[in-house]
């Protein structure tokens, strides 16, 4: 026995999985038919339905075979690589950043971004710091997303750790302390975080960062040092990703209309699952990704905090044609043709919605410029 097992790992329920772990891990996966299933669906959509019962066993196959050199998770994220190098190439028509040659290669970072896309956003903020030579982040995930045990050992595998957002009372505030502990704990021992400004999507394209998350960020801290000193041990970076076309605006305006008009919108069971394929598989035109600097100075509350990464974040935030053209602002005719294309692709309930949810990042832009919140 080694001092490793003799001591618990006050983290293991929330943590990504290790490099001894991996081997295991897998081996679950490619036994997994429901994974099996949901790869054969994504390699082969029109086919799966009427021919899955044939293609699942050869899935399974190409899959054992993939993965079976793969021993650590390094090499599992090499593997996640080359599937996103496929997908830039399809579903982009540049990826670019700006900010990431003032980010030091050795130092740790908690970035908090704005969040538009579940799986996409920490992909990105991953991608463009593996070309640049960069270790990858530590990912925070929910919980609510990782209600099928092959999409959390997916996750885990690819450096994410959850967040339990489905806890109360006692236990919630027990599993708040625990992940302030864990991003500590990871920032200290030299791997960096990402994690959304607040919880869910802007699905309004309008980019604000809960206070409650720099609470959480406090609970392991606060008998030992003091907001500010917190803020500098921590190294915050806001990140602002912008993409000129979303792949789920539609689904976002379709929600955001049924919200306004008729007072709730009812979710189906596996329907974050579907945003996050639709998401991966869309067209994002052209992605953006700003890494601000790091914040330094005093801060006395949780709310000055989220003032400063919103300002930045809105500061940063690439505007693309789509953005402008909703805000009314000049663009190209053939610009502005292809966003009122997009507009007349949903219902008029909705339509209003999806010009909102691009004109957004255009006015929060304009107001930080000007000093405004």
């Amino acid at each position: 026995m080694n001092a490793q097992t003799l001591t618990p790992d006050p983290y293991q329920s929330i943590r990504p999985y290790r490099d001894d772990e991996v081997e295991a891990v897998l081996q679950r996966l490619v036994r997994d038919d429901e994974c099996i299933s949901a790869l054969t669906r994504y390699q082969f959509p029109r086919a799966s339905g009427p021919l899955g019962w044939l293609l699942r066993p050869l899935v399974r196959i190409a899959v054992a075979a993939r993965v079976g050199e793969i021993e650590s998770i390094d090499g599992f994220q090499q593997l996640v690589a080359d599937y996103m190098q496929k997908m830039i190439g399809r579903t982009t028509t540049r990826v670019s950043c700006s900010g990431i040659e003032r980010l030091d290669p050795n130092e740790a970072y908690l970035f908090v971004s704005n969040h538009r896309d579940i799986a996409m956003d920490p992909a990105f903020v991953n991608w463009v710091r593996y070309k640049a030579g960069m270790s990858t982040v530590r990912i925070a995930i929910g919980d609510n997303l990782l209600r099928k045990p092959y999409v959390s050992d997916l996750m885990r595998l690819n450096k994410s750790f959850i967040v339990n957002r489905s806890a109360k009372g006692r236990e919630m505030m027990s599993a708040l302390t625990q992940l302030s502990s864990y991003i500590d704990h990871s920032i200290s021992n030299g791997h960096s975080i990402w994690i959304a400004q607040r919880e869910g999507r802007a699905k309004d394209g309008n980019d604000r960062t809960d206070p409650a998350l720099m609470k959480m960020f406090y609970m392991s801290h606060r008998k030992q040092r003091s907001l500010g000193e917190m803020v500098g041990r921590l190294n915050i970076v806001p990140v602002s990703i912008a993409y000129e076309l979303d792949p789920c605006d539609e689904l976002k305006a379709r929600e955001l209309a049924a919200v306004a008009l008729h007072g709730a919108y009812e979710k189906s069971e596996y329907e974050d699952i579907s945003s996050i394929v639709r998401g991966i598989t869309g067209d994002k035109g052209e992605v953006y990704i700003a890494f601000g600097t790091p914040l330094s100075g005093e801060f006395e509350t949780p709310e000055q905090i989220a003032a400063e990464i919103d300002r930045q974040i809105h500061l940063n935030y690439r505007l693309h044609p789509s953005n402008l053209a909703a805000a009314g602002e000049a663009v190209s005719v053939e610009q502005q043709q292809a966003f009122d294309a997009r507009l007349e692709s949903v219902s008029d309930e909705e339509r209003p919605f999806l010009r909102q949810m691009y004109a957004n990042p255009v006015i929060n832009h304009h107001n930080a410029s000007q000093g405004e919140s």
